[in-house]
């Protein structure tokens, strides 16, 4: 039976028993039913078992053509209360239904429900572009849980504490007061250095900070400080076993280091927040090499330009790298972002605060710069951008292989020009992104020595 001559008893979607029942009682009050035409139980030739059966028979081809349930399996098990449509073929099944197709409603989880096609109006090769639309607009397709940002989080927790036990331990309080008191309420200069934080006389030759200098040993409290220890002795590490300063792993530690209660609380929130949800958009791979990627280049560009007496700790290069992803995805999917410009207002407001924080000490700026530059440039290398055109995909992959490799390039030259005798040269201006010129610092000139005091041998 076609669905143009379906009979006016069959109720759609309905089972053919109850189809039945409801159309007897109509024909029974239409008259359409006499009481000579029952049978001996009642029944009329219309509706006695036999008939009920031939005619579940006749419409059993109408019943095998119906829409499964999402999660695949045997699509003839689902046909059993639909009453009409074309014979099921197993060899023809679309797609976008059949069991282990990734875009089928309900193969991928929730989350694969979210658009469900019926109709064949919606071309196979757009589907998988309406999904991610579609996900993208509600706020949905994206991982679950910031596995990675988790484990980070516990682990500069977990250094953070050890940064206070060894505090403790030297000068019997966690905050270092004396000789100089840390403003973000932190362990001592000497400490963080002796920890692992950024700190080029450690690194390389610095010529105004030879490795005859002394610095004011962990231990001191005296202001001004009394008992000087060697630089090998302070930057720790068995020291510099040929001579040379060569701790290049300084680019890498500091991201796991803060220099206080204060820096730490700042840089969880943000990490918790802003990154995890970049995390969730982009995943936990590419958002692994966003994050440690952005935050070595910014204490790469930091060991570069930054003030050399100050030592450098933090996640912020990092963190300020994933905020540079959700740039790329706000200005790659504008059209598709639930208020874009009011988002767009706050993320410049934050970003402006960021930078602002940078010019306190113990908090690099450059890491921060460095680590949004670097983040834009990766997260355009990986962050997954939805293209809905053939020249709007080139596009995109032309801009992620010039990404990529400006990524490379600037890692080469920075490092390259990190190890010369004198990096500031290539940018005499650079020392004021992160310093604010005041007798305090030496107006940013030279070796600033007010936050962390060090004493030549030719000075004692």
């Amino acid at each position: 039976m076609s669905r143009g001559t379906a009979s006016p008893g069959l109720v759609r979607g309905a089972s053919t028993a109850r189809s039945a029942r409801t159309s007897k009682g109509i024909l029974r009050t239409s008259g359409y039913i006499d009481e000579h035409e029952e049978g001996e139980e009642g029944q009329g030739h219309l509706y006695d078992e036999s008939y009920t059966k031939q005619r579940q028979e006749s419409n059993a081809g109408l019943v095998q053509n119906a829409v499964p349930p999402a999660g695949g399996g045997d699509p003839s098990k689902y046909y059993q209360d639909l009453e009409y449509g074309d014979p099921y073929d197993p060899t023809n099944v679309p797609r976008s239904l059949s069991k282990g197709d990734p875009t089928a409603p309900g193969a991928g989880g929730p989350l694969a429900k979210l658009v469900h096609f019926e109709t064949p109006l919606i071309q196979r090769s757009t589907e998988p572009i309406e999904q991610r639309i579609e996900r993208k607009k509600r706020g949905l397709g994206r991982q679950t849980y910031p596995f990675i940002c988790y484990a980070i989080a516990v682990a500069l927790v977990g250094v953070f504490i050890y940064e206070e036990v060894v505090q403790s331990q030297q000068q019997g309080t966690p905050i270092s007061l004396k000789p100089t008191v840390n403003p973000m309420l932190g362990p001592s200069g000497s400490a963080l250095i002796h920890l692992g934080a950024r700190f080029p006389p450690c690194m390389k030759n610095v010529s105004s900070v030879p490795t005859s200098t002394l610095l004011a040993c962990m231990n001191d409290t005296a202001n001004p400080s009394t008992i000087n220890c060697p630089l090998e002795e302070i930057c720790g590490f068995n020291g510099f076993p040929s001579g040379t300063p060569n701790q290049w792993f300084r680019f890498i530690t500091p991201i796991f280091l803060h220099a206080g209660f204060i820096h730490i609380f700042l840089n969880l929130f943000a990490q918790l927040t802003v990154s995890a949800q970049v995390e969730r958009e982009m995943g936990s791979g590419g958002f692994f090499i966003v994050y440690f990627a952005s935050g070595i280049f910014g204490n790469v560009l930091g060991g570069n330009f930054a003030l050399v007496g100050l030592p450098s700790t933090g996640a912020s290069g990092a963190i300020f790298g994933t905020t540079a992803v959700a740039w790329v995805d706000l200005i790659a999917h504008w059209k598709y972002q639930y208020r874009p410009v009011r988002r767009l207002i706050l993320m410049t407001v934050e970003l402006l605060i960021g930078f602002a924080i940078g010019y306190i000490p113990y908090i690099d700026n450059f890491a921060h710069l460095g680590g949004f530059l670097l983040g834009l440039l990766t997260g355009i290398t990986f962050y997954p951008i939805i293209s809905v055109t053939t020249r709007h995909r080139l596009i995109t992959w032309a801009c992620r292989v010039i990404a990529l490799v400006l990524s490379i390039v600037l890692f080469v030259v920075l490092i390259r020009n990190f190890y010369t005798s004198d990096p500031y040269a290539a940018c005499e201006g650079c020392r004021y992104l992160s310093c604010w010129p005041t007798s305090a610092n030496n107006h940013c000139q030279g070796y600033v020595s007010f936050f962390f005091p060090i004493f030549l041998n030719s000075e004692i």
